[in-house]
């Protein structure tokens, strides 16, 4: 077995999904998943700068974003109906509930706000809110593709509830530097 990272099989501008489609590197659905894939890289760099209590959330988070970009890339129309593909784990409503349980819990600790806050302050802060961007803009991008093909209504939950948890993150690590 070879150790190279390249194939070849992109350098016609295509890729193949999952399901074993093979589509063009610019479609929507390859769009949609790559500003996944970046908020999972993201969140690799809040994650080294978090403190310990936030980085075991966010990885738990970068493992379910593998979970999301699988979803994303399967076509469920080119499946044969006994696909293994069509049993593969799912975002559910209880990945949803527990980006809310986190983020009960942490802004149980958090004082009221009364003003916008700046994005800034510690190095972790700073790059959670780096995150919750790219995750706004990852949820267009899947709201955007779900328009044209399903998507799982779990996973649009997910993605909105992260931008909010990754919210409370960063106010979070500004508190306990007192930033």
């Amino acid at each position: 077995m070879s150790k190279r990272i390249y194939t070849r099989a992109g350098d016609d501008g295509k890729t193949d999904l999952l399901s074993g489609d093979r589509i063009d590197k610019a479609d929507p659905r390859v769009e949609t998943y790559g500003t996944v894939d970046e908020l999972g890289a993201t969140l690799g760099v809040a994650k080294v700068h978090s403190s310990h209590r936030i980085a075991g959330y966010i990885h738990v988070v970068q493992q379910k974003l593998f979970v999301v970009n699988a979803e994303l890339s399967i076509n469920p129309e080119s499946l044969e109906p006994d696909s293994a593909l069509r049993k593969m784990s799912k975002i559910e409503a209880e990945d949803v509930a527990y980006l809310e349980k986190v983020a009960d819990e942490l802004s149980e600790e958090l004082p009221m706000l009364t003003s916008f806050v700046i994005p800034g302050g510690t190095k972790a802060a700073a790059y959670l809110h780096v995150c919750r961007t790219v995750c706004r803009r990852a949820e267009r991008r899947i709201v955007d593709f779900a328009n044209l093909h399903p998507v799982n209504e779990e996973l649009i939950k997910y993605i909105n509830r992260l931008s909010d948890l990754l919210f409370v993150m960063a106010r979070y690590e500004n508190l306990q530097e007192d930033n």
